[in-house]
């Protein structure tokens, strides 16, 4: 219905330094998530499922892992003659001098590729968010409203909407006020980074921030405030499942949400699958001795131990004796024979040495490094790291990437402490 009229852009350049060594060498929306998917899955599935078939993909950081996962995007259906999908790499000319410099920026630098699409509105979506979303409903509120632009909006707890844009609607759902980030929020309503614009309306805003001097080129600081009042710009309500999971914690809850007998966010729905990435992985393999209790097991995964309450990738391999809980274990990791892993981030291709303990024992001081980033308890091992065997790691721990078993000093790593390569510090 809407090929013609509506182009998706999905913004996936952000650095993501919030998720800290887990998008060290990825793109935020490449991070794996749910056992089988990547983060950009969910924006690029609603799409499809939505029957929008043209997709902008501005990229920029470390991209190179989510432009192999996209491909030509087979698998996605997006590989076709009209429309598809496009993956929108910043360059440098003799027009244009810097990287994406923000949201808006990223939109006004592939105008020309807007324009060539040629659609009437365009929907403007953010690679890092976690959700299932009919956009013909946002886009039909949109068209009865006559808007300039719709932003997608939902409640969340007064205590967590002082990270977002936060809204204030009129009766008839037209934006009265809107603030980005405030200490003290006047709302619970919050800016979803879900947007409708008209199309040439969108062309006037970001090529007039473009020009104004002392702009931070976003969305949220600049353009929105600056069409409340001026713009017909309203709020969509939306009552389902979605997630920022720009946040080591928020990442976490994220996955384990899904271990619940009737998860918000179902990813078993065959009324809106989510698509990805397939690989060629045999099915999973359970020995006798394997335990395991509410977790997900992607293909390939081969446990021989214990599992509960983990979300564990393809390929992993769980040894006799091992022991994995309240975890993420990300793909073609060991975990070997009697070693234990207890509420930590493990990334992929790791090894966990025989009989050594990853989140170990009740001190949850905050990292050293990342205070505020690391401070709930988990432990987070960047990937290809080697964890020595006998080695006892503490909670709230940092193991960055491609560390080696001669890069600890010492087999026991206090709660809150760090190791990375010497370079790197």
């Amino acid at each position: 219905m809407y090929k013609r009229e509506v182009l998706a852009l999905i913004l996936a350049g952000g650095e993501g330094k919030r998720l800290d060594i887990l998008s060290e060498k990825r793109a935020k929306p490449a991070v794996p998530f749910g056992g089988k998917y990547r983060i950009i899955d969910f924006p690029l599935s609603n799409c499809v499922n939505s029957g929008l078939y043209c997709v902008g993909i501005p990229t920029q950081y470390n991209p190179r892992s989510l432009h192999e996962h996209i491909g030509i995007g087979k698998f996605w259906d997006l590989d076709r003659m009209e429309g598809g999908v496009f993956l929108l790499q910043p360059y440098i000319s003799d027009i244009v001098t810097h990287w994406y410099r923000g949201t808006a920026d990223a939109v006004y630098q592939n105008l020309r590729f807007i324009r060539d699409q040629d659609p009437y509105l365009v929907l403007i979506l953010s690679g890092d968010h976690v959700y299932k979303m009919d956009y013909r409903q946002l886009i039909r509120f949109h068209q009865e409203r006559k808007a300039d632009l719709t932003i997608a909006v939902m409640e969340v707890p007064w205590e967590e909407a002082h990270r977002f844009g936060v809204l204030s609607l009129d009766e008839r759902g037209r934006v009265v006020d809107f603030e980005e980030k405030p200490p003290h929020p006047r709302s619970n309503l919050i800016n979803m980074g879900v947007y409708v614009f008209d199309r040439h309306v969108l062309e006037e805003e970001v090529e007039e921030e473009a020009l104004r001097e002392g702009t931070s080129f976003d969305f949220g600081k600049d353009i929105i405030p600056r069409m409340i009042g001026q713009r017909k710009v309203y709020g969509f309500c939306f009552s389902g499942y979605w997630k920022d999971v720009g946040t080591i914690d928020a990442y976490w809850e994220a996955n384990m949400e899904l271990l619940g007998s009737s998860p918000a966010l179902d990813l078993y729905d065959k009324r809106w699958p989510i698509y990805t990435y397939i690989e060629d992985r045999p099915p999973v393999k359970l020995s006798h001795r394997a335990r395991i209790k509410r977790s997900l097991l992607g293909s390939g995964a081969i446990i021989d131990g214990s599992v509960e309450d983990s979300v564990i990738f393809s390929g992993v391999y769980v040894s006799r004796g091992a022991e994995v809980r309240h975890s993420i274990v990300m793909s073609d990791t060991l975990i070997d024979e009697e070693a234990v892993v207890d509420r930590a981030i493990l990334d992929k291709r790791i090894v966990v040495g025989k009989r050594a303990k990853i989140g170990y024992g009740e001190d949850l001081r905050p990292n050293k490094k990342i205070p505020d980033m690391l401070k709930s308890g988990l432990t987070i091992v960047g990937r290809n790291a080697r964890i020595p065997p006998e080695a006892i790691v503490g909670r709230n721990c940092r193991i960055g990437v491609d560390i080696k078993e001669e890069d600890f000093t010492s087999l026991i790593l206090e709660s809150g402490e760090s190791i990375e390569k010497a370079e790197e510090g």
